[in-house]
Protein backbone atom coordinates (compact mmCIF):
# COMPACT_ATOMS: atom_id res chain seq x y z
CA UNK A 1 0.00 0.00 0.00
CA UNK A 2 1.24 3.42 -1.03
CA UNK A 3 1.47 5.89 1.91
CA UNK A 4 2.78 8.88 3.17
CA UNK A 5 2.98 9.35 6.97
CA UNK A 6 4.03 12.79 8.79
CA UNK A 7 5.10 13.12 13.01
CA UNK A 8 6.16 15.90 14.79
CA UNK A 9 4.16 18.46 14.55
CA UNK A 10 2.70 19.84 18.38
CA UNK A 11 2.10 23.29 19.76
CA UNK A 12 5.16 25.53 20.52
CA UNK A 13 5.67 29.42 21.74
CA UNK A 14 6.65 32.04 18.89
CA UNK A 15 10.75 32.26 17.97
CA UNK A 16 10.35 28.43 18.98
CA UNK A 17 11.50 25.53 16.63
CA UNK A 18 9.85 21.98 15.52
CA UNK A 19 11.12 19.64 13.08
CA UNK A 20 8.44 17.40 11.33
CA UNK A 21 9.40 14.28 9.30
CA UNK A 22 7.61 12.15 6.22
CA UNK A 23 8.54 8.73 5.65
CA UNK A 24 6.53 7.20 2.15
CA UNK A 25 6.65 3.26 2.18
CA UNK A 26 4.88 0.76 -0.79
CA UNK A 27 5.11 3.58 -3.66
CA UNK A 28 8.14 1.23 -5.42
CA UNK A 29 9.20 4.20 -7.88
CA UNK A 30 12.34 7.06 -7.65
CA UNK A 31 10.38 9.49 -5.40
CA UNK A 32 11.73 12.86 -7.59
CA UNK A 33 10.02 15.47 -5.26
CA UNK A 34 8.94 15.23 -1.80
CA UNK A 35 7.54 18.35 -0.13
CA UNK A 36 5.41 19.93 2.66
CA UNK A 37 2.26 21.65 2.40
CA UNK A 38 0.03 24.00 5.12
CA UNK A 39 -3.64 24.64 4.94
CA UNK A 40 -4.63 27.14 7.72
CA UNK A 41 -8.45 27.19 8.70
CA UNK A 42 -10.03 28.98 5.61
CA UNK A 43 -7.39 29.18 3.53
CA UNK A 44 -6.11 26.98 1.18
CA UNK A 45 -3.47 24.28 0.68
CA UNK A 46 0.14 26.09 0.03
CA UNK A 47 2.80 24.97 -0.95
CA UNK A 48 5.93 25.41 2.17
CA UNK A 49 9.21 23.61 0.62
CA UNK A 50 9.72 21.16 -2.09
CA UNK A 51 13.30 19.15 -3.02
CA UNK A 52 14.25 16.67 -5.49
CA UNK A 53 15.71 13.47 -5.35
CA UNK A 54 18.81 15.89 -6.44
CA UNK A 55 18.37 17.97 -3.12
CA UNK A 56 16.93 20.60 -5.31
CA UNK A 57 14.85 23.06 -2.75
CA UNK A 58 12.33 26.02 -3.33
CA UNK A 59 11.08 27.58 -0.29
CA UNK A 60 7.70 30.21 -0.10
CA UNK A 61 8.57 33.79 0.48
CA UNK A 62 6.99 33.12 3.94
CA UNK A 63 9.17 30.58 5.22
CA UNK A 64 12.37 31.31 3.42
CA UNK A 65 15.26 31.56 5.62
CA UNK A 66 13.35 30.42 8.84
CA UNK A 67 12.47 26.70 7.27
CA UNK A 68 15.08 23.82 6.36
CA UNK A 69 14.08 20.95 4.14
CA UNK A 70 16.23 17.88 3.83
CA UNK A 71 15.52 14.15 2.30
CA UNK A 72 17.04 10.88 2.99
CA UNK A 73 16.39 9.19 -0.37
CA UNK A 74 17.56 5.49 1.20
CA UNK A 75 14.52 6.12 4.01
CA UNK A 76 12.25 8.10 1.28
CA UNK A 77 12.24 10.12 4.18
CA UNK A 78 11.67 14.21 4.11
CA UNK A 79 12.20 16.27 7.08
CA UNK A 80 11.67 20.16 7.79
CA UNK A 81 13.05 22.02 10.64
CA UNK A 82 11.36 25.16 11.34
CA UNK A 83 12.83 28.10 13.56
CA UNK A 84 11.63 31.06 14.15
CA UNK A 85 8.44 29.93 14.73
CA UNK A 86 5.59 32.74 14.22
CA UNK A 87 1.75 32.38 14.74
CA UNK A 88 0.48 32.66 11.29
CA UNK A 89 2.58 29.42 10.90
CA UNK A 90 -0.03 27.67 12.28
CA UNK A 91 -1.62 25.09 10.38
CA UNK A 92 -2.23 21.10 9.25
CA UNK A 93 1.05 20.37 7.59
CA UNK A 94 0.85 17.87 4.59
CA UNK A 95 3.39 16.16 3.11
CA UNK A 96 3.08 14.48 -0.27
CA UNK A 97 5.53 12.54 -2.30
CA UNK A 98 5.59 12.98 -6.16
CA UNK A 99 6.60 9.75 -8.45
CA UNK A 100 6.11 8.67 -12.21
CA UNK A 101 5.27 5.66 -13.19
CA UNK A 102 6.40 2.90 -16.09
CA UNK A 103 4.67 5.39 -18.47
CA UNK A 104 6.05 8.58 -16.83
CA UNK A 105 2.76 9.40 -15.58
CA UNK A 106 2.91 11.54 -12.32
CA UNK A 107 1.39 10.72 -8.94
CA UNK A 108 1.28 12.88 -5.53
CA UNK A 109 0.53 10.42 -2.69
CA UNK A 110 -0.78 12.36 0.29
CA UNK A 111 0.01 12.33 4.09
CA UNK A 112 -2.80 12.68 6.68
CA UNK A 113 -1.28 15.92 7.98
CA UNK A 114 -0.10 16.83 11.35
CA UNK A 115 -1.09 20.03 13.26
CA UNK A 116 1.31 23.03 14.50
CA UNK A 117 0.42 25.78 16.78
CA UNK A 118 2.33 28.74 17.42
CA UNK A 119 0.95 30.93 20.28
CA UNK A 120 1.83 34.71 20.70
Amino acid sequence: QKQVVESGGGLVQAGGSLRLSCAASGIGATIYVMAWYRQAPGKQRDLVARITNGDVTTYSDAVKGRFTIARDNAKDSVYLQMNNLKPEDTAVYYCAAEYLDGRLRSYTIWGQGTQVTVSS
